[in-house]
């Protein structure tokens, strides 16, 4: 009788439209934070494959393309595929290795052929596969999703590092001081518009600070006009541009391998989502996620795309500005599928420099490390061997960070997953977890050890996730907006 919609009635934020405008800023903000990331494995492969500077530009459109689509089928998704969440998804670095590997083995003219048919079959594998992988979400307590949350913030930060220095250590600049005082410049920008905007603007924040940072580094002379200048009005990335598909066995074997990785990378992905959005992502969700990554993977070649998988460093951004709509992340895939068919436009894009991408870059990446902080918080560290687990785990994840060649002795088809500082910590965390707090082990107030209660069945491994019960281990503040999110 008041008016008021029930509790039932109102939507959540994940499932909630915001007005054209809006929409629009902050779908491209989203862009702004992912496209280096995407184009950044096309100018590794193109080149390893011989080819030209003109073909490696059509790889990059492609990929943006088809970044686009599998953005859309995770966003939008259909029938039983896509998480449904603010996910975006674009060209995964753990192909690179593999894909130059390939590429060096099978010389110009035919490495993309025998690439595209290997990441087809390891796309339509793991197709297959998602609904036994999903199962493993039971065995992701806040233990485990608190470790892998916090190595995927602190495996992108050297990332921003990096573009911070130039992003090409070949460079007579790489490290310079004109590009790390950008950074810094970058960094404080965002910080101090954080901090002093309110609403709408806070919320586009990273955005601004992207746009002031490349104004002020014109005149400083690290903003190039040249790729806006060469780039066509149109170019569609023409299926199987660079000839059918061919499927050699051992490139195969190495793709499937790198599919895994990827599904294991998105599901913790998801899982970190989820928290932060305040719906945690179930067994039916993480379902539906690995389906729309596979099913993009397969999709890609037909248009000279890649393997395709979650973007991390998005999810930081969605604990940031709090702006939670799918759709908002949609209308960044729309977007993608611009630029990917207008060169001109995804040269716009490209006019933001590496370091104001770095300095704005370890704000978002060190978000997404403080959600993992926040969620291990939650995870009984002083129950069991929790704070073990978890010191092993972020222990063994940051080898592939802290020493780069320390498994350069190792089979190379190993180091698809042992580079992956998220992929082993990921696989030392659940494995520690269910030597040291499953097998119905549980403490005296008959709670699990892993910090979960005994009568959820999903959190602590026995049963199924229910799919459309609403988890009551989210704490809300004053405003509505979940616990989980790191404060600002």
């Amino acid at each position: 009788m008041t008016g008021q919609q029930s509790e039932g009635d109102r939507k959540h934020p994940v499932d909630e439209t915001l007005p054209p405008f809006k929409m629009f800023t902050s779908g491209l903000q989203h862009v702004a934070a992912m496209y280096a990331g995407v184009v950044a494995p096309p100018m590794i492969v193109g080149p390893a494959c011989g080819l030209s500077a003109t073909e490696t530009a059509f790889l990059m459109g492609a990929s943006l393309f088809t970044a686009g689509i599998a953005t859309l089928l995770q966003t939008l998704g259909f029938w039983k595929v896509g998480a449904k969440l603010p996910f975006v998804n674009g060209v995964s670095f753990a192909g690179v290795t593999p894909m130059v590997a390939i590429g060096k083995a099978q010389g110009p003219g035919n490495a993309l052929p025998v690439i595209f048919g290997a990441v087809i079959v390891a796309g339509v594998l793991g197709f297959l596969l998602a609904p036994y992988f999903s199962k493993l979400v039971r065995f992701f307590p806040p233990v485990v999703t608190g470790t892998v949350i916090t190595l995927i913030g602190v495996s992108l930060l050297p990332v921003a590092f990096n573009w911070s220095q130039g992003g090409n250590d070949r460079a007579p600049d790489y490290g310079s001081l004109t590009n790390i005082g950008m950074a810094a410049l970058t960094f404080v920008i965002v910080l101090v518009l954080r901090r002093v905007l309110r609403g709408f603007l806070q919320q586009i924040a990273i955005l601004l600070g992207l746009i002031a940072g490349t104004l002020i580094a014109i005149p400083v002379g690290i903003t190039h006009f040249s790729a806006l200048s060469q780039a066509s009005l149109v170019g569609f990335p023409t299926p199987f541009h660079f000839g059918a598909p061919q499927f050699d066995i051992a490139a195969i074997v190495s793709m499937c391998i790198v599919m895994l990785v990827c599904m294991t990378e998105s599901t913790a992905d998801m899982l970190a989502l989820g928290r932060i959005v305040g719906r945690p992502a179930d067994e039916r969700t993480i379902e539906g996620g690995l389906r729309a990554d596979t099913l993009g993977t397969a999709l890609s070649p037909l248009f000279n795309g890649f393997a395709n998988s979650a973007f991390a460093q998005n999810i930081g951004l969605v604990a940031m500005t709090k702006v939670r709509s799918r759709f908002v992340v949609a209308t960044g895939g729309l977007i993608l599928i611009v630029l990917g068919l207008c060169p001109v436009a995804a040269s716009v894009i490209s006019l933001v420099p590496l370091p104001v991408l770095g300095g704005a870059g370890i704000v978002l990446f060190g978000s997404v490390a403080a959600s993992g902080i926040q969620t291990l918080a939650s995870a009984a560290m002083e129950k069991g061997d929790n704070a073990l687990i978890v010191a092993a785990a972020v222990g063994i994840g940051l080898i592939p960070i802290a020493a780069p060649d320390f498994y350069h002795h190792l089979p190379k088809d190993l180091l698809v997953v042992l580079d992956s500082g998220i992929s082993t910590g990921c696989l030392v965390a659940i494995a520690l977890n269910l030597a040291f707090n499953h097998f119905g082990r549980k403490t005296a107030d008959g709670d699990a050890a892993d910090g979960t209660t005994a009568d959820d069945p999903a959190a602590a491994g026995h049963g199924d996730p229910e799919p459309s019960r609403a988890p009551a281990a989210v704490p809300t503040d004053e405003a509505g907006e979940p616990a989980a999110a790191p404060a600002h």
